[in-house]
């Protein structure tokens, strides 16, 4: 296993989330009108990217509104994360970003949206590269400390590996999109507002075929006022109309096109999944 030590500088050029890289172009989300002008601009941009991601921030809640990376599973790399610190940004300002005054001395955990493991592909130097770019804060939200084991048997965390193990991925590329779901009930602790929901977005192609499937990880289906703990998740699916419904983004027409399932009903109308033998890939 490589070692985990190898240091980056900020300020050199990050390629960021690649819309071609399944060989059909999968664009990025776009934000509803109504949410575009609280997205924080860097160089002009709402878009920050970073080593096989990017993701846009936002400003009032301090956390990454979405993600988008690509694995290359055919060229993923075993790099520890001895060493590796949580660190804000350097390229935006401190205040723009959450960092570790909310999770000092309490059971909230810095949970990755972009897996550290989905990123650590290509050359050695790019993964160690990913490796350091995924502990940037603008790629972590808090999580309770038992939140995967919490969300039936661990499915919320395993949903790439799941991919991979139940089907013929073509050139084991995907791409992913996740992130946070903000709700203005939100509960606050030290002045942040705790996400309550979360979702993922999984495209790949199979056999030649684009697919798209998405998930939500979430409390209560009626997002209580009071959330007396974040422990208690339940991991659905869900078609990409309600995802866009749900988190105010807009996805390119082929993720709508062919995450328009007709076998996945709405939220409120499906039992939580209880393993990965439930999602319809």
């Amino acid at each position: 296993m490589a070692g985990s030590t190898h240091e980056t500088d900020p300020s050199l050029p990050r390629s960021g989330y690649d819309p071609d890289f399944l060989g059909t172009p999968v664009g990025l989300p776009s934000l509803d009108p109504s949410i575009q002008d609280d997205a924080l601009l860097w160089n002009g941009k709402e878009t920050i990217p970073y080593t096989h991601f990017s993701l846009s921030m936002s400003q009032t809640r301090r956390f990454a509104r979405w993600v988008a990376w690509n694995i290359d599973g055919a060229s993923i790399k075993l790099i520890s994360r001895t060493n590796l610190t949580f660190t804000k940004d350097p390229r935006l300002p401190a205040k723009t970003q959450i960092g570790n005054e909310l999770y000092d001395d309490n059971r909230l955990d810095r949970g990755h949206i972009a897996r550290r493991s989905d990123l650590l592909w290509g050359t050695m130097s790019e993964a160690q590269q990913a490796n350091t770019d995924s502990f940037r804060y603008t790629n972590i939200t808090p999580q309770m400390d038992d939140f995967n084991q919490s969300s039936k048997q661990g499915v919320w965390g395993r949903l790439e590996n799941a991919l991979f193990e139940d089907v013929d991925v073509q050139n084991l590329r995907i791409s992913v999109f996740g992130g946070p779901i903000f709700h203005a009930d939100d509960r606050e602790y030290r002045g942040v507002a705790l996400p309550a929901e979360y979702w993922k977005l999984l495209v790949f192609q199979e056999q030649g075929v684009v697919k798209s499937r998405a998930f939500v990880l979430t409390q209560n289906l009626e997002h209580l006022r009071e959330i007396p703990m974040l422990d208690e998740f339940r991991v659905y699916q869900i078609t990409v109309a309600e995802l866009e419904e749900r988190t105010t983004l807009h996805f390119p027409a082929i993720i709508q096109r062919t995450g328009a399932l007709t076998s996945v009903r709405s939220l409120g109308e499906r039992s939580p999944l209880d393993g990965a033998g439930d999602i319809v890939w």
